[in-house]
């Protein structure tokens, strides 16, 4: 269902046009979803302090701003491409960046807004996809994290990410590589094991090597500066940065100033 108006803003408009009171019911028990951390989200609240960090680590580096400082990305644009409700989107807004959350799931846009709403939280959010957008927009980081493993099209997608980027931007992509071990460990370990994922979340032949990611990425004239593995210790339960790209990975890429 696509959605016309902002749920959380359901009396009557100038143009007597309403949302069902139900409708936003519906939607906030979505947001109440998407947010708690023990929930059917709980592994991306697990992994999102390690993306947050990384991110934000990168872009200080990249436009020389103070990681310890509490607004390190104002005035920088961000576009968080398949942003679901926004778990990236609010901590990026609260470091000052100016964020755009984009997915093509009405819902997930609709509970997006809800919850940042509640925090009273200035966020963009549009149910669309990257293809949709108006080519004269630029940011100054492009994010496309768990997003190029269910495209249809990685080297289209990727050449519309690209074209997003300023001159001198960045984009971070996070993704599974494409071997037996993240066979094991992200599907049959994740959805059929530890039951974090639906069963069918991924195919494992639309995962993509770091090489392919790469070379897709230098076509589009973007360079691939950082790699790094994401790995999760289920002693510790949790998320750590390792040279372990086997299965989840990161990466930086750089376009030309």
């Amino acid at each position: 269902m696509a959605m016309q108006q902002n749920p959380s803003n359901f009396s009557g408009s100038a143009s007597g046009g309403t949302v069902d009171p139900a409708e936003v019911a519906k939607f906030s028990k979505l947001s109440e979803t998407w947010w708690d951390p023990n929930g059917k989200m709980a592994p991306l609240h697990k992994i999102n302090p390690l993306r947050l960090s990384y991110i934000r680590d990168a872009a200080c580096r990249k436009f020389e701003r103070s990681v310890k400082s509490l607004s390190c990305l104002s005035g920088l644009r961000i576009l968080d491409i398949g942003c679901g409700a926004g778990l990236l989107c609010e901590p990026f807004t609260r470091l000052g960046a100016q964020v755009i959350g984009i997915d093509p799931s009405a819902s997930n846009i609709a509970a997006a807004k809800l919850h940042a709403d509640k925090g009273h939280l200035s966020i963009d959010y549009r149910c669309t996809t990257v293809e949709e957008m108006d080519v004269r927009e630029r940011f100054d980081i492009v994010l496309a994290m768990e997003v190029v493993e269910h495209v249809a099209d990685v080297g289209v997608f990727l050449s519309r990410c690209a074209a997003m980027l300023k001159p001198g931007g960045i984009m971070v992509v996070s993704t599974l590589n494409r071997n037996w071990k993240s066979f094991a460990l992200a599907i049959v370990g994740a959805e059929y094991l530890l039951r974090w994922l639906p069963r069918g979340t991924h195919q494992w032949d639309k995962f993509v090597t770091p090489d392919e990611l790469a070379q897709h990425l230098l076509d589009n004239k973007l360079i691939v500066t950082e790699e790094t593995g994401v790995v999760y210790s289920p002693f510790a339960d949790r998320w750590s940065l390792s040279s372990d790209t086997d299965v989840n990975y990161m990466v930086i890429a750089e376009g030309a100033s």
